[in-house]
C-alpha cells in the first residue's frame, strides 16, 4: 500500500500540492486502550493559502476572502483524530483539507434572475384555493341536527 492515496482534487486539473502541505502529528486526546500513549494519531493538515503557487490566483483571492475567519497568517489548519491510526486520520485531514478549499474556491452562483407568474396559473391558484375552501366549509357540522 503506497503511503497517500493522492493527488487530492479540488477542482478540475487543481489538486493538492504535496510539496505544499504541512504535516504536525500528536496524541488524540479522549479515551484510550493500551497503546494510547504511545502513538501520534492525531493529524494536523495546515496549507498556506497566501502563499500558495498551485491555485490560480481568483482563486487564491476568493479562498482568502471566504476563509478569513480560519485563517492564521494566511495559513489554514485543518484537524483529523477519530480514525485509530495515523494514516487513515492523515487520509481524512487531505480530505477535508481538499472538500474546503473546492467550496471556498467555488465561483459565485449566478445571480437569480425575477419572473413573471402568468396570470393564467395564479388565477387557476386562487380558483382551486376557493374550491378547496368551500369543501372545507361544507365539513362543519351545523346542519346535522
Amino acid at each position: 500500500m503506497d503511503l497517500m492515496s493522492g493527488p487530492y482534487v479540488i477542482r478540475g486539473s487543481v489538486s493538492l500540492p504535496e510539496a505544499e502541505l504541512m504535516w504536525r502529528f500528536s496524541r488524540s486526546s479522549g479515551p484510550g486502550g493500551q497503546h494510547v500513549n504511545t502513538s501520534d494519531t492525531q493529524v494536523e493538515l495546515r496549507f498556506d493559502v497566501e502563499r500558495t503557487e498551485s491555485l490560480p490566483e481568483v482563486w487564491k483571492q476568493r479562498a482568502l476572502e471566504r476563509l478569513a475567519g480560519r485563517l492564521v497568517d494566511g495559513v489554514v489548519t485543518v484537524r483529523a483524530s477519530e480514525h485509530r491510526s495515523q494514516w487513515r486520520n492523515r487520509e481524512t485531514a487531505a480530505v477535508r483539507l481538499a472538500a474546503l478549499l473546492a467550496e471556498s474556491t467555488a465561483p459565485p452562483p449566478k445571480p437569480r434572475r425575477a419572473t413573471r407568474i402568468p396570470r393564467g396559473i395564479n388565477e387557476r391558484r386562487l380558483r382551486e384555493k376557493k374550491q378547496r375552501s368551500d369543501t372545507k366549509r361544507g365539513r362543519t357540522g351545523r346542519d346535522w341536527g
